[in-house]
């Protein structure tokens, strides 16, 4: 094994030493194990980058912090939890408060004193962090399209039932976090934030009350994700997560999902072994079987995942080395019964709809641009004041955005006034499209910036969409600050992954829709090289662009298939 297999498997179920590194008063670091276990309950050890040099010269250690990161499946978020939000990050944390690619929240900033107490603060509110981070099914993400009709409603609560379903079973969490008393023997499976533990029909459900029936000792070899989309709509980025479940509606029912699998988009530079991947389309499930299917797809990974190279421990590599068909053979031996036809599906966007739009019921829903999912000033006191007012409530897009959601048509026009005080208008469809990880300086993998430096980018790049004609364009680009792609930026027209301090990867031709990978174009670009790269093909893509041609497929077909560069 690993040496992360061996500190999960001797974890005790994700116990470890926590209990005693969170106590001891000697460093505002954790136990090097403990790291590592520390993930599955929803956060990461980090230090502020940007201050190690000065610490050292004064011969201090590092000025360590922890991030957290909660488990909101869906995005949704309730008026009263943003107060709680609002109030452990002014109390605990970096005040700011960030969206995340994954559709929930995260925190920065929360010193070791101050991390017990957080976790249980939130607690208190109906949140939790489990399975949030870790080598277990993640947040599960669903898309924000406005409900047209019931069967929408049902697809977000199968997001929460999958979440749920697929949790650890294990009582660490509250033992570490909430001081409940350790149970010897078997303890029953977790259900949630703030919800009970699992009755025995339940657990009689979930296939008995051993430890960990799923995910055993050392958990998955990797962390997994699972995303729903709701056609038209792939603002959830269907095909680059390890199941993708597309729901199929009809006249105003949700009858199950077509299903992908082996999506994901980690990479490692100079290890050409490793590599984004899209998912392929496998079939149809029946909404009432989809609990299982899940659970069995994640089993399969359990199994026959790579166990013994991290690097290449991701699902996408096991479907890479078995093949489709041995994956196909493999599920419906497990799940009992063969996977019916997929069902037809059209993607027609992937961003999102900003401003008001209202729901089959007559609630209304208004999408706000967050750059870089970053809140804080007068958006952040602004939505504070709707949540205290109890004018709506709020959700999380997949695009680091925030839907101040279920605002009765009574309440439109004060949610208004409120916003007034948020300059968010005129933004360019470039900007509105972008995405960026957090990077430096707390992230510990980044090689360069991410969120603190693309919207001055996109500053630079907006003069020369302007320049060709090109300002209403939406153009999606992408930035990481490493090639473990948590922004998916392999899936982006124009996509920026961090190689070292001020220099980037640059990668061209994804299309809008986000159904087929772009490809390396560059290495080892600053900014005035991208600029100038940028330029040179904005310019040919306005000159002789086909009709209705999206730029990545101008770059596609111009540059990566057939002649390299337009005469």
């Amino acid at each position: 094994m690993t040496k992360v297999e061996k500190i999960k498997s001797d974890s005790n179920y994700l116990r470890g030493t926590l209990k005693e590194s969170i106590k001891s008063g000697i460093t505002g670091a954790i136990a090097d194990d403990d790291q590592i276990i520390l993930k599955f309950h929803g956060s990461y050890q980090q230090d502020d980058r940007d201050a190690r040099d000065r610490r050292a010269e004064k011969k201090l250690e590092k000025l360590f912090s922890f991030m957290i990161r909660l488990r909101i499946a869906g995005g949704k978020i309730s008026a009263k939890e943003w107060i709680g939000i609002n109030k452990v990050a002014q109390q605990n944390a970096n005040p700011t408060i960030k969206i995340t690619t994954r559709q929930t929240i995260q925190l920065h900033g929360v010193i070791k004193s101050k991390l017990k107490p957080t976790i249980a603060s939130f607690y208190e509110y109906g949140l939790d962090s489990i399975a949030a981070c870790g080598d277990v099914n993640r947040n599960v993400m669903t898309s924000v399209a406005i409900a047209q009709n019931k069967g929408y409603d049902e697809v977000y609560e199968y997001g929460k039932k999958i979440s749920d379903y697929l949790l650890p079973h294990t009582k660490a969490y509250h033992e570490i976090w909430l001081d409940e008393e350790q149970i010897s023997g078997e303890p029953s499976p977790y259900l949630g934030g703030g919800s009970a533990f699992a009755t025995k029909s339940q657990v009689a459900e979930r296939g008995g009350a051993n430890i960990e029936p799923l995910y055993g000792k050392t958990y998955l070899p990797r962390k997994f994700k699972i995303v729903i989309a709701i056609p038209p709509e792939n603002d959830v980025d269907l095909y680059a997560h390890d199941i993708g479940l597309i729901a199929i509606i009809e006249n105003d029912e949700l009858l199950g999902f077509n299903v992908t699998v082996g999506g994901g988009m980690g990479a490692t530079h100079g290890n050409p072994e490793t590599f984004p991947r899209i998912g392929d389309l496998i079939g149809f499930v029946r909404k009432e079987k989809i609990l299982d299917a899940t659970y069995q797809i994640a089993a399969i990974q359990r199994d026959f995942g790579n166990r013994e190279e991290r690097a290449k421990s991701r699902f996408k590599y096991t479907i890479d080395k078995y093949g489709v068909s041995w994956f196909v053979t493999e599920f419906e031996k497990r799940f009992g019964e063969k996977l019916e036809k997929a069902h037809e599906f059209k993607l027609e966007k992937r961003g999102d709809h900003f401003g008001w739009k209202q729901d089959y019921l007559g609630q209304n829903h208004f999408t706000l641009f967050v750059e870089a999912g970053r809140i804080f000033g007068e958006m952040k006191k602004a939505l504070l004041e709707i949540a205290e007012k109890n004018l709506g409530n709020f959700r999380c897009t997949n695009n680091q955005n925030i839907i101040i959601s279920d605002v009765a048509p009574e309440n439109k026009k004060a949610v208004e006034k409120l916003l007034e005080k948020i300059e968010v208008n005129n933004v360019s469809p470039i900007r509105l499209d972008s995405i960026a990880c957090v990077a430096l300086n707390t992230c510990s993998l980044a090689l360069a910036e991410g969120q603190r430096y693309l919207p001055s980018l996109i500053t630079k790049i907006e003069p020369i969409l302007e320049k060709y004609n090109l300002a209403q364009e939406p153009i999606s680009i992408r930035m990481t600050g490493c090639p473990n792609g948590c922004g998916r930026p392999y899936l982006a027209e124009i996509g920026l992954v961090g190689k070292s301090l001020g220099k980037y990867n640059l990668f061209l031709g994804g299309d809008r829709l986000g159904k087929r990978l772009n490809r390396l174009y560059k290495e080892d670009l600053g900014e005035a090289e991208i600029l100038a790269e940028l330029d040179g093909f904005l310019g040919k893509y306005s000159e002789h662009r086909q009709s209705q041609e999206d730029f990545g497929d101008f770059i596609l077909r111009t540059y990566f298939q057939g002649e390299n560069h337009v005469q």
